[in-house]
């Protein structure tokens, strides 16, 4: 019988940024991590997964709410969860026997203890023979496996991941993948649970008994999902149709709502040539399409082709629901215009449905030369949001903006423009 292992309630997690206004990157969440059971977190960029796994663990502290461990309120650092990470995290000077023992260095155990139970992870994790073989000597996936070993070493209540397969190659990642739930079906893993935080959905289906699911700014549980497709083939009807509703969730109106509002106020950071040959493709499979179906032709994970729907969506060139996505009447006629109609029509709707253009242009009307430094603009930006996502929202601007023809920008000095023509309008 599963029982509670870590406890979230009422989560909210705010950055202080003074004197710029603190971002609040989670929102009330509330949720169970429970034994006998892989977790996986699932959402897009900027929705808070790893600040919430590190919550778990006790590396970050919430500004509000409150975290149960065993049943007992977390303060200070989670001792019952190991964690890996994204990068591997392995010292090059150690060898891979010692990098693993490594993870005992503070325990009670002698040290003939330590090397035994190191050679045992080594062994389990698929490492045995690498011993004596330091860092440079191993593949991604092997340095990788490193550090499962290392944090499986300790004997964890709850192993936590945050993307630990996003940097490695597709076929090692999916080997990795495959062992890892392998291990833990045949009850090998010495841990009660696993918590994985990721923003590839098959991955989410592949490896998980439930897949709880964020939206962004700031990140919210939407969706609370239990998942009985887990290590099955990727053709299976089950497992289709299990990818097929995590995309919905994903994208209906009501999950989006948020996401779509803050869109509509800060442009996603899809560039022009992209979001175009998504709206190309979907004419050429009848202006109506499967999300999954989508990612796979444009080669695309969904944390990436997530801003190419919102822009398309709010362009008015598409319409999403349930999974799929649709061109609208405007989104047919851009996908048919030439280049120079294509231009037109991106103008009309950009400076239709897209505020943040009439505010720049105001503020370069208001310029006796028609220019500002692209500097100005990010620091406004600064004040809602971190300044890398200013600069690349506000380079979104730009892009967009060139190409419609609406505004211009001097890469050697810095400065978005309007031209003279532009300035008579």
């Amino acid at each position: 019988m599963s029982v509670s292992l870590i406890e979230l309630h009422k989560i909210t997690k705010r950055f202080e940024r003074p004197p710029l206004a603190p971002i609040e990157v989670l929102s009330d969440i509330s949720l169970t991590v429970r034994s006998e059971e892989i977790l996986a977190i699932l959402g897009p960029s900027g929705s808070g997964k790893s600040t919430l796994l590190r919550i778990m663990a006790g590396l970050i502290t919430p500004s509000s709410g409150e975290v149960l461990s065993a049943g007992r309120r977390l303060d200070g650092i989670n001792n019952g969860v190991a964690m890996v990470f994204q990068t591997f995290a392995i010292f090059p000077w150690l060898t891979v026997l010692e990098n693993v023992e490594l993870g005992l260095i503070n325990s009670s155990l002698t040290a003939e203890e330590r090397r035994k139970r190191a050679l045992e992870m080594i062994d389990m994790i698929g490492l045995d023979g690498f011993e004596g073989a330091y860092p440079k000597e191993l593949s991604g996936g092997m340095r990788q496996r490193v550090g499962f070993a290392r944090a499986l070493a300790v004997h964890p209540e709850i192993l936590l991941m945050d993307e630990p397969f996003s940097g490695l190659d597709v076929l090692t990642a999916e080997n990795l993948r495959r062992d890892l739930l392998d291990l833990w079906r045949e009850k090998r893993i010495p841990t009660k649970a696993i918590v994985v935080v990721t923003h590839n959905i098959e991955e989410a289906v592949y490896l998980s008994d439930r897949i709880v699911i964020l939206q962004r700014n700031p990140g919210r549980v939407v969706a609370d999902i239990t998942n009985h497709a887990a290590g099955l083939d990727k053709r299976d009807p089950r497992f289709v149709s299990m990818v097929d509703s995590v995309y919905g969730v994903l994208t209906t109106r009501e999950a989006k709502a948020e996401s779509v509002a803050s869109a509509r106020r800060y442009v996603p950071m899809a560039p022009v040539g992209a979001m175009t040959g998504l709206v190309e493709l979907l004419r050429d499979l009848g202006s109506r399409a499967d999300l999954p179906n989508v990612a796979h032709e444009l080669l695309l994970e969904y944390d990436d082709l997530l801003p190419l729907v919102e822009a398309a969506e709010i362009l008015g060139f598409a319409r999403v629901g349930r999974g799929d996505v649709e061109l609208t009447r405007v989104g047919e006629e851009f996908a048919d215009a030439n280049v120079l109609e294509r231009k037109e029509i991106f103008k009309r709707q950009a400076l239709s449905n897209v505020p943040q253009f009439q505010a720049i242009i105001k503020v370069l009307k208001s310029k006796r030369d028609r220019r500002m430094p692209k500097e100005f603009f990010v620091e406004l930006m600064e004040q809602h949001v971190s300044p890398a996502e200013a600069e690349h929202r506000v380079d979104t601007l730009i892009d967009w903006g060139r190409y419609a023809e609406i505004l211009y920008y001097d890469e050697d000095s810095g400065l978005i423009y309007l031209e003279d023509s532009e300035d008579r309008k």
